[in-house]
């Protein structure tokens, strides 16, 4: 279970460009739930998962895993606990180095690491099982770089990496907006399957509306770093696309009111 209390992110605080960019966000996700965060460019939908992550400490707040308060563990020591895929597809990789290296990297994510081969003949095999599930043909190039796959291709062997140890909370930071439309359908069902079957407690951020209703079992919306909205369940299953669209229409009007009210209990002060 992730346990999310009044969390608070501030960038530039105490300059003139202060930003708040989370404001107070508590959310409890139960273990095993798909969560899709959606939101317009800003809302903080991002800067949520980089805090969870261990990108930006709060200012204010905390977050705790399986009861275990991480507000304040740096990034890699979160690395055995928290799988991450961005949205660069280049990123999350050593592009250098070939795909069974890589792959092994994963294998060893959070742990202690001596001196000693890496590969060897087991792993090989398991490497090949685990990538041949892909469907991509890449089982049989495990040791060309990966930085020469194409960006499906690597998004989806990241993916396998993210998932490699059962990660307690898997992060998603739209990671198929990089990819063609034909592309970006292969790895959304590559991801679906993966959650499913592992019953990965998700947190993934897109940008499409058909992706949000299809995907997970709770919705949430963000809007000027707080959650603005939150479905789950049969309210979840009921969204349509139209539906997503309505709502941010509400929210751009809300937000247009309240300037409004503002300027003029601006000039009637004045």
């Amino acid at each position: 279970m992730i346990e999310i209390s009044d969390f608070s992110i501030t960038f530039g605080k105490g300059t003139s460009n202060e930003v708040k960019a989370l404001d107070k966000v508590s959310l409890t996700i139960n273990d095993g739930s798909f969560v899709v965060v959606l939101g317009t460019n800003g809302s903080g939908k991002s800067t949520l998962l980089n805090g969870l992550a261990g990108n930006f400490f709060p200012d204010t707040g905390t977050v705790l895993l399986d009861g275990i308060n991480i507000t304040r563990w740096l990034e890699h020591k979160r690395a055995s606990l928290i799988g991450r895929v961005f949205q660069n597809p280049f990123s999350g990789t050593a592009p250098d180095m070939s795909i069974a290296e890589n792959l092994a990297l994963a294998a060893r994510r959070g742990q202690t690491r001596g001196f000693g081969p890496a590969l060897h003949r087991s792993n090989r095999k398991l490497f090949y099982e685990r990538i041949r599930t892909l469907n991509m043909g890449l089982e049989e190039r495990l040791d060309n770089p990966i930085g020469k796959l194409s960006g499906g291709q690597r998004q989806a062997l990241t993916l396998l990496m993210a998932t490699w140890q059962m990660p307690r909370l898997l992060l998603l930071d739209e990671h198929t907006a990089a990819l063609d439309p034909k592309t970006a359908a292969k790895v959304i069902q590559l991801t679906a399957d993966i959650i499913y079957r592992d019953h990965l407690t998700t947190l993934m951020v897109t940008h499409s509306m058909q992706q949000a209703v299809a995907l997970g079992d709770r919705l949430i919306m963000m809007h000027n770093g707080r959650v603005a909205f939150d479905f789950s369940g049969a309210e979840k299953k009921r969204l349509k696309a139209g539906d997503l669209l309505n709502l941010f229409d509400d929210l751009r009007r809300t937000e247009l009111i309240d300037a409004s009210v503002a300027t003029m209990l601006e000039r009637n002060y004045v």
